[in-house]
């Protein structure tokens, strides 16, 4: 249920609720005080803050100053470059939400940074599973339209889910782009097996059919699908929803977070994960390795930390888009690429794709991993 209709004051409601919940996550690791109350602390004074990141900058030393604003105003904090948690300096993203304690300077206009806290997700953190054996098949980004669908790899895996061997397997995932969609990139329309969108959709709805009727389906739109582009996406028109009506499926909005038999999945299509990956040095998130991108996203407790770039946001009377509860199982797609690992106890999965190479990702230098299913 979208309420956002693009004014002002709605952006700067949305990011006053991230910062509210972000915050409420650090406040158990620092005293914070507000930006306004800081700047009239005497020089020498002990100061801790929670911010989001309004600028990242290096001095003609080396060292980093990074402004964080609250309700109130800003605060430029300075990181020495000597410090061992420097480093982290290449982790920030602007927007996100970060705390640090530290001493003022002796003229009190600058916080020099002791140590840095993410909202991140507990050490101790401990997934729920089912009290039975029961599989979930994660998948997304099928393309279906696209001349690089992969119909041979997909006909091998709806027949897989009729075998003995996949008899748990009782719910499907699908994390966005269920079709190729209609001038999503430049010449897209030369690529095109099917040039109707809705003709597009009910080639999808058959290709489901293929799967066993009595498999539970939840499925999330992505950026090739026929909804509004900006996140948080609402679910599926009642006019598309018709068209894949297969076995009842549920269709929730992208991100969302989804029980199956009581294991919390998190879902989120994963736009900005090009982002993350183009920020952030390679051995923190690369296409190569994108559950190393989706840690970030964890850490950040964000599915899209950075505003203002290639992901779209849409203003809405909270921030959907923030991680409040950790959990058990994260799965993205978008970028093609096939990567699973643990951050913390979750479980971060990127479930690949079903197009072979289309050109486009020739001339962006993408090697897809199609016709991968993950359990």
């Amino acid at each position: 249920q979208s309420t956002g209709t693009g004014e002002y004051d709605e952006f700067v409601g949305t990011f006053q609720d991230r910062y509210d919940r972000l915050a409420g996550l650090l406040r158990g690791r620092v005293n914070h005080r507000p930006a306004e109350a800081i700047q009239s602390m005497p020089g020498g004074s002990d100061a801790e803050m929670i911010g989001l990141v309004d600028d990242i900058r290096s001095t003609a030393s080396g060292h980093w100053i990074v402004e964080l604003e609250d309700t109130t105003g800003t605060f430029p904090c300075l990181i020495m470059k000597d410090r061992a948690f420097a480093p982290l300096v290449d982790d920030l993203l602007l927007d996100e939400c970060l705390a640090v304690q530290g001493t003022l300077a002796d003229d009190g206009g600058i916080m020099f940074v002791d140590s840095l806290h993410f909202p991140d997700v507990p050490r101790t953190h401990k997934p729920s599973t089912a009290d039975r054996h029961v599989q979930a098949a994660l998948i997304s980004d099928v393309h279906v339209g696209s001349q690089e669908f992969a119909q041979e790899a997909w006909n091998r895996f709806a027949d897989w889910l009729h075998t003995p061997e996949a008899e748990a397997v009782e719910y499907l995932l699908i994390g966005g782009d269920m079709v190729e969609g209609v001038g999503v990139y430049p010449d897209q329309d030369e690529e095109l097996d099917v040039v109707d969108i809705y003709e597009q959709y009910e080639r999808f709805a058959e290709e489901l059919k293929k799967v066993p009727g009595d498999m539970e389906i939840v499925m999330i739109p992505g950026n090739h699908d026929a909804v509004r582009l900006a996140e948080p996406q609402p679910a599926f028109t009642e006019e598309l929803r018709d068209i894949m009506s297969a076995h009842d499926a549920r269709f929730t909005g992208n991100p969302s977070t989804v029980t199956v038999e009581g294991v919390s999945v998190l879902m989120y299509h994963g736009v900005s994960l090009d982002e993350v990956i183009a920020e952030l040095p390679a051995e923190k998130a690369s296409y190569d390795e994108p559950h190393k991108a989706m840690y970030q996203l964890l850490k950040k407790r964000h599915v899209a930390p950075q505003y203002g770039g290639h992901t779209r946001v849409a203003p809405e009377e909270k921030d959907y888009l923030v991680i409040d509860e950790v959990p058990d199982v994260f799965h993205t797609g978008h970028v093609h690429k096939l990567g699973w690992g643990k951050y913390h106890n979750v479980l971060a999965v990127n479930s690949g794709c079903w197009q072979e190479q289309t050109d486009f990702q020739k001339s962006v230098n993408i090697d897809p991993d199609y016709g991968y299913a993950p359990i």
